[in-house]
């Protein structure tokens, strides 16, 4: 489950993106995930969970998928709390 730490959320251009994966009968599941993510987080401050930022690190590794999909993906990434030593 997420966590309410961070105040970044994701933007317009971003939600739009991640929209139109959702909407897509071709996206994978993980681009379908990292979008769902995405747009969770257009007004609030939760935090990307460890399978979204998997899914999103998937996405954005594939040579097919959409733009729409690596923009929602790296979204999702930018709201991952980063890992402290």
């Amino acid at each position: 489950m997420a966590r309410k730490t961070r105040s970044e959320s994701t933007g317009k251009r971003a939600a739009t993106a991640a929209s139109r994966t959702l909407r897509s009968p071709t996206a994978s599941k993980a681009a379908k995930s990292a979008a769902g993510s995405a747009l969770t987080q257009v007004r609030s401050s939760e935090v990307t969970g460890k399978r979204a930022a998997s899914a999103a690190s998937k996405t954005l590794r594939s040579r097919t998928a959409s733009k729409a999909a690596k923009s929602a993906a790296g979204s999702a990434l930018t709201q991952r709390p980063s890992r402290k030593k």
